[in-house]
């Protein structure tokens, strides 16, 4: 036990002291529901943007923080060495993925209790109060599916692909999925054959389900939680049979 907490002791230090990682997970999210919950540009289509947006900012959190920072992150201390150093010593591979992954669930506390209480501070409030909770479960248990999801393409590309290809790779598919995955503009804006193709990534099923359960008190749907199980298999297994740790 003691190797696994000094790990993601330092593993919270690196998060903490990476400038571009706490940009990445904490301060774009925090300023783009600052930004577009005050300048109405977006077709949310809610009285109150806010209401569509603290969902759809807490999905594209997940994304960047299980995704992309950490596939930027592994994907450097794969290309320099460590991860083969680290796998050496008496820590060992399965605490190194331990501490990442913990890593990772500790990051997304502080972003939700941040963007919920920003969220407040701007006029948001949860749907209605009747089943309440039963909606923060639904909502705790899709953010944990996307975490599994996301973090299993992160590894992936990261176990995969050279360093600055990863870096390219990694930000470039949060770019598509954030414009694809209805956090910021609802599908229901797309072209109907996009946002058919839109509603079978983690995505869009993360949002819709975040949407659901934290905007207007309604059930996840099926479809959402098919979608959310496939990827959260598929992309942990993608990453097992892929990763090269050097």
């Amino acid at each position: 036990m003691k190797p696994l907490l000094a790990q993601l002791r330092v593993e919270l230090t690196l998060l903490a002291i990476n400038g571009e990682t706490v940009l990445l997970t904490v301060g774009i999210p925090v300023i783009f529901l600052l930004f577009f919950s005050s300048v109405h540009v977006l077709p949310t289509g809610t009285r109150h943007p806010v209401d569509f947006l603290v969902p759809g900012i807490m999905a594209l959190a997940v994304m960047a923080t299980a995704m992309t920072a950490l596939s930027i992150g592994t994907g450097f201390e794969r290309g320099y060495g460590v991860l083969k150093r680290l796998g050496s010593t008496p820590l060992g591979r399965p605490r190194l993925l331990a501490a990442k992954i913990v890593s990772v669930v500790v990051v997304e506390l502080v972003q939700a209790g941040i963007l919920v209480g920003v969220g407040y501070g701007l006029g948001w409030r949860p749907g209605a109060l009747a089943g309440t909770g039963v909606r923060v479960a639904a909502a705790v248990a899709v953010m944990v599916l996307g975490t599994v999801a996301f973090g299993g393409i992160g590894l992936t590309l990261a176990g995969t692909l050279e360093p600055l290809v990863n870096l390219a790779v990694a930000n470039g598919l949060f770019v598509v999925l954030l414009l694809l995955g209805g956090m910021l503009v609802p599908l229901s804006k797309l072209p109907s054959w996009l946002a058919e193709l839109s509603k079978v990534l983690p995505a869009a099923a993360l949002a819709g389900s975040l949407h659901g359960s934290l905007g207007n008190g309604a059930s996840v749907t099926a479809q959402d939680w098919t979608v959310l199980v496939v990827w959260a298999v598929a992309g942990p297994l993608a990453a097992a049979a892929t990763f090269r740790w050097e």
